[in-house]
């Protein structure tokens, strides 16, 4: 159970929890809703008639894509949406001061995933950055894309947007997947490589943490191929769920209640609060020994709110020299702070 993936699942929400004041810049990010104004595309949307009065982009993106094959103006419009979306989202630059992304990815090692639905750079920023401390971190995938993220299809390979394949070619950018209905994971090469990969990672995970997702009911192939790695409930006996989000409670246990096994679960509203927070690159152990094992864990010796960089670092550190030592070995990590 200990060795066992810890799977991660990013939404808008997790951006705005690694942002609240803004990138460098001071330009704040936003969930799908408010979107469209914050982006400043109203006058281009004033060139067409709407039947929505939803301010939600998944709810106008919805309908500009049913409309597009059949009049002119809305496949413009969304074509000219999509060029905007992506320019707006490779602005972002994260902040010099550590972020609850660069927590995240420093809690992990490379036995875990990270699996992200949002288009913002700032994630693959913290992760390059946080690679000065350690190379044992999380791998990550993309689900709907990402503006820093470039694809090399002749040799299926991933990496950093403007950098090169071994083959010599500039990695292309990834196509964003835009709200829609029903996506088709399997049309784009990278995108469906990332879902197998989290598929592959969620049949084994011992843990789960879903921060800032909210499972929108219009995602029906997202939820539909989660359910389909993850089981049934039932079957989950041992896993844990772990859920950060600012929804009320009730709210956010009834859009995951296909995944819970009865009370398997922690809600969370903060990051610093969840499994990962108070016990980083030993969550599956921690989880296990409080549970299984009926140990009382002191939780205070995480990461806090406020920590620079030299305070990151220096917590990890024992931690780090554990997995060095024990790498060869492959003995049982027992550090839990």
């Amino acid at each position: 159970m200990k060795k066992r993936p810890h799977v991660v699942i990013l939404g808008a929400g997790a951006s705005c929890a690694a942002i609240p004041n803004g990138d460098k810049n001071g330009k704040k990010i936003s969930a799908m809703n408010g979107f469209i104004e914050k982006l400043g595309l109203s006058e281009l949307l004033s060139k067409i008639t709407l039947s929505t009065d939803s301010n939600n982009l998944e709810d106008i993106y919805m309908e500009l894509d049913g409309r597009s094959n059949r009049e002119k103006d809305c496949e413009e419009v969304k074509s000219e949406l999509e060029q905007k979306i992506f320019k707006y989202m490779t602005e972002y630059e994260i902040p010099d001061s550590p972020t609850i992304y660069d927590n995240l990815i420093l809690s992990l090692t490379e036995k875990d995933l990270i699996a992200t639905f949002n288009w913002d750079p700032l994630l693959v920023q913290a992760y390059c950055r946080v690679m000065q401390y350690t190379k044992n971190l999380p791998f990550l995938v993309y689900l709907h894309g990402n503006v820093a993220v470039g694809y090399c299809e002749q040799d299926n390979a991933i990496g950093n947007i403007g950098g090169r394949c071994k083959c010599g070619k500039l990695l292309r950018p990834l196509k964003l997947l835009y709200p829609i209905k029903k996506k088709n994971y399997n049309d784009n090469i990278a995108i469906a490589k990332s879902w197998k990969e989290l598929q592959n990672n969620l049949h084994r995970a011992y843990m789960v943490t879903i921060f800032g997702y909210s499972a929108p009911q219009s995602d029906i192939e997202a939820i539909a191929k989660l359910k389909s790695a993850w089981g049934t409930a039932d079957k989950r006996n041992l896993e844990e769920i772990e859920i950060i989000d600012i929804r009320e409670e009730d709210e956010v246990i009834e859009s995951w209640k296909d995944f819970i096994h009865t009370h398997h679960y922690s809600y969370h509203t903060d990051f610093f609060t969840s499994t990962l927070g108070k016990f980083p690159r030993r969550s599956c152990e921690a989880t296990f020994d409080r549970l299984m094992n009926c140990r009382f864990l002191d939780g205070s010796k995480g990461f806090t709110k406020g920590m620079t960089f030299d305070d990151i670092v220096n917590k990890i550190a024992p931690l780090l020299d554990e997995e060095e030592e024990k790498k060869l070995t492959g003995e049982m990590l027992s550090k839990l702070y």
